[in-house]
């Protein structure tokens, strides 16, 4: 019995019509997924407004905190006219720890502030431009040799700071596509990364948004304990309990 092929798009080639690629049934998933959260929660517009290097600091001075403690020590740094990476390379690292002591662990996130500094301005003199026509795939491992700059840091620097096409698949993200079945039980950071990138479109708006929106209802909905009951994705689990999750 012949498959149906009414579902897989064509084209004509010299008067032949021949079956074009497959559709891709996650990436209509996910893009479901997306249309759900943007309508329940609105355009999140992370970091609009704001200097790359700015943006590039708040994401080391996000680590293992609070935004609003990193938000903080940001403002300190932008009242003094520090967030600038000339400026800041120039700054004894015992003044930086105490002008972002509101961060936490700030002598240990101002030796990470100085050695992304450091990095910016030796490997690509201080320029964002530069940053953004890097090869992609070389800038992150290179940036990835930074100390104490992780996958999640480097590509929330790279996304939100850069405009590069990366997705920051942080445990928001990786719980959430788990408990849909997207995603196997204990996948990690890069597993879901590469499935993100590999399903959606390369564009830096759309995994801007995207993340944005996966932590809005990781926070209110997709807990630690899930709350179901008025999630904009629980159509998506087909009346099925989330992966992972107890029997009520």
């Amino acid at each position: 019995m012949r498959a149906s092929t009414a579902s897989v798009p064509r084209f004509r080639l010299r008067n032949r019509t021949i079956p074009g690629p497959p559709r891709d049934p996650v990436k209509a998933r996910l893009l479901r997924l997306y249309v759900r959260l943007l309508h329940r929660f609105g355009p999140q517009r992370w970091w609009p407004g704001r200097a790359p290097y700015e943006v590039a600091v708040g994401a080391i001075l996000t680590q293992h905190t609070a935004w609003v403690n990193a938000a903080r020590a940001v403002s300190a740094l932008r009242g003094r006219g520090l967030l600038r990476a000339g400026r800041l390379a120039r700054l004894p690292g015992s003044v930086l720890a105490e002008m972002i002591r509101a961060s936490g662990t700030y002598r240990l996130k101002a030796r990470r502030l100085r050695s992304f500094t450091r990095w910016l301005l030796e490997r690509h003199g201080g320029s964002w431009a530069s940053v953004r026509r890097a090869p992609l795939g070389a800038l992150r491992r290179n940036l990835l040799s930074v100390a104490g700059l992780g996958p999640e840091t480097v590509d929330a620097i790279l996304l939100y700071a850069a405009g590069r096409p990366v997705f920051v698949a942080d445990e928001y993200t990786r719980r959430v596509l788990v408990r849909h079945r997207l995603l196997p039980i204990g996948a990690g950071y890069e597993q879901a990364r590469t499935f993100i990138e590999t399903h959606l479109p390369s564009d830096p708006a759309l995994f801007n948004e995207f993340h944005a929106l996966l932590v809005a209802v990781g926070k209110t909905h997709c807990r630690a304990v899930p709350r179901c009951d008025r999630c904009p994705l629980r159509v998506d689990l087909g009346g099925r309990r989330p992966a992972g999750s107890s029997p009520v």
